[in-house]
C-alpha cells in the first residue's frame, strides 16, 4: 500500500471515529424519525380533511317508487366502472308535491351538489356548476335505468378475466422505478452530503490543517476526509435498512397464520404483476448503490473545497446555498431525463457530471444494457478527482499562502 493511500485511510477512519464515538451522533442516526413523526401528523391531518371533504358532497335523485331498486343496481354498476369515486348517491321517493331543488341544496350536513327530479326520459337535472361532473353521473344514471329496465328479464354478462402473465413489466411502471430511485438518491445525498461543508472549516480555526498540509499530501487529506463522512452516511442508511427489516420481520412473527397463508397464496398468484426494472433487482439495487456513492462523493467534494475556503459560518452558509440549489436543478433535470427515456433530454442529463449519477440510475430502470454504466461510474469518478484537485490548488493558493478568506485573488494592500 502507497503512502498516499495509507495516509488516505488513516485520515478517513480518524474522521469517522470522530464523528461516530460521540453522543450527538445518536441525535443524527435518530434524525429520520422526526421527520417521519412530523409526516404522520401532516398525513394525518391531510387524510382527516380528505375524508371530510370527500364525504361532504352528495348527489339526488328523486325518482319514482316502482324505480327505486333499479336506480341502486344502476348506480352499484356505474360506480364499478369508474375510477374516480362519485359523490354519495342519495335516492328520494317523488311525491305529489313538485321537487324544490333550492329546498334539497339548502339543508343542513352535506353540500348537494347536483339534483335530478323529474321523467328518467327527460330528467330536470340542477347542477351547483354548470357542467359538473356531478350532473353528468346523474345523466348517466337515468339512461343506465332506462336501459336495464328495457333489457327486462336478460341475464347479466360474466365476463371472463385473465392475468396478462407475459406481458412484462410495462414502460409506465419501469419510469416509475426509475424516479424513486433518482428521488431516494437525490434524498440521501442532500441530507447526508453536507455535513462535510464544516469538516474543514473547523480544522482551519484549530490550526489541524496546516499539521496535517506539512506531513501528508492534501488530496490525500480531502480524499479520506470525503471517504470517512461516505463510512458515515452508509452506516446511517444501513442501520435504518436494518431497523426496516427488523420491523418487518416482527410483523411476519406476529401476524395471524390465516392471514399469512392468505397473503402468500395472493403472493403467487399476482408474482407476475410485479414490476421488475429493466437490467433486474439484484443488478438495478447494486448499481443505484453505486451510484448513491458517486453522487455523495461529487456533492461531498464541492462541500468540501466551499468550507475549505469559507472563514467564517455565515460565508459557509452564503456558498452552500446556490450549490443547494444547483443541486435541485440537477434533480429536476435527471427527473425529467426519467419520464423521457432515450431522448436528447435524457442523455444530456446522463453527461452533466452532478446528474449523472440520479440519470444513470434512472437508465437502469428501463434499458437492460449494464455496460454503459462501468462507463458512465468511470466518468464520475474522474469528475471527482477532479473537483478534489481543484478545490485542493484553491485551498493552496488562497489559505495556505497566509489568506484567511476564500478571496485569495484579491491583492492585499501595499503588496
Amino acid at each position: 500500500m502507497t503512502p498516499f493511500i495509507k495516509n488516505m485511510f488513516v485520515i478517513a477512519r480518524r474522521d469517522f471515529l470522530a464523528i461516530v464515538a460521540t453522543p450527538t451522533f445518536l441525535i443524527f442516526l435518530l434524525a429520520p424519525l422526526f421527520m417521519l413523526g412530523m409526516g404522520a401528523v401532516g398525513g394525518m391531518g391531510a387524510s382527516q380533511l380528505a375524508d371530510s371533504a370527500r364525504g361532504a358532497g352528495r348527489i339526488v335523485a328523486v325518482v319514482d317508487a316502482p324505480d327505486m331498486q333499479a336506480a341502486r343496481d344502476a348506480d352499484l354498476r356505474l360506480r364499478a366502472g369508474f375510477g374516480r369515486e362519485p359523490p354519495k348517491l342519495e335516492l328520494r321517493i317523488a311525491g305529489s308535491a313538485p321537487v324544490d331543488a333550492a329546498a334539497i341544496a339548502a339543508e343542513k350536513g352535506s353540500d348537494t351538489l347536483a339534483v335530478m327530479r323529474g321523467p328518467l326520459a327527460n330528467p330536470h337535472i340542477v347542477e351547483r356548476q354548470a357542467g359538473s361532473s356531478a350532473g353528468r353521473y346523474l345523466a348517466l344514471l337515468a339512461s343506465e335505468i332506462r336501459i336495464s329496465r328495457a333489457a327486462g328479464e336478460l341475464p347479466p354478462t360474466r365476463p371472463r378475466f385473465e392475468s396478462m402473465a407475459n406481458g412484462g413489466t410495462s414502460i409506465a411502471a419501469q419510469q416509475s422505478i426509475g424516479f424513486s430511485a433518482v428521488f431516494v438518491i437525490f434524498l440521501l445525498t442532500i441530507l447526508l452530503a453536507g455535513q462535510t461543508v464544516g469538516s474543514l472549516a473547523e480544522e482551519k480555526g484549530n490550526k489541524v490543517i496546516e499539521i496535517l498540509a506539512a506531513a501528508v499530501p492534501l488530496e490525500s487529506v480531502f480524499l479520506g476526509k470525503l471517504l470517512g463522512l461516505l463510512g458515515v452516511a452508509i452506516l446511517f442508511i444501513v442501520f435504518w435498512l436494518a431497523m426496516a427489516l427488523g420491523g418487518g420481520l416482527v410483523s411476519l412473527f406476529s401476524a395471524d397464520p390465516a392471514a399469512l397463508a392468505a397473503a402468500g397464496t395472493a403472493t403467487k398468484a399476482g408474482a407476475m404483476a410485479i414490476a421488475t426494472p429493466a437490467t433486474g433487482w439484484p443488478f438495478f439495487l447494486a448499481i443505484g448503490f453505486l451510484y448513491f456513492v458517486m453522487s455523495f462523493l461529487l456533492l461531498g467534494a464541492v462541500f468540501l473545497g466551499v468550507g475549505a475556503q469559507a472563514a467564517t459560518v455565515r460565508e459557509i452558509q452564503m456558498l452552500s446555498l446556490p450549490i443547494t440549489i444547483f443541486q435541485v436543478g440537477m434533480f429536476s433535470l435527471s427527473s425529467a431525463a426519467a419520464s423521457a427515456p432515450g431522448t436528447t433530454l435524457a442523455a444530456v442529463a446522463q453527461a452533466i457530471p452532478f446528474s449523472s449519477p440520479l440519470a444513470m440510475a434512472a437508465r437502469a430502470a428501463t434499458d437492460e444494457a449494464r455496460g454503459i454504466h462501468l462507463l458512465a461510474l468511470g466518468w464520475q469518478a474522474l469528475w471527482v478527482a477532479l473537483v478534489i484537485f481543484i478545490s485542493v490548488r484553491l485551498f493552496r493558493a488562497g489559505v495556505l499562502s497566509g489568506r484567511s478568506d476564500w478571496k485569495f485573488w484579491q491583492r492585499r494592500k501595499g503588496g
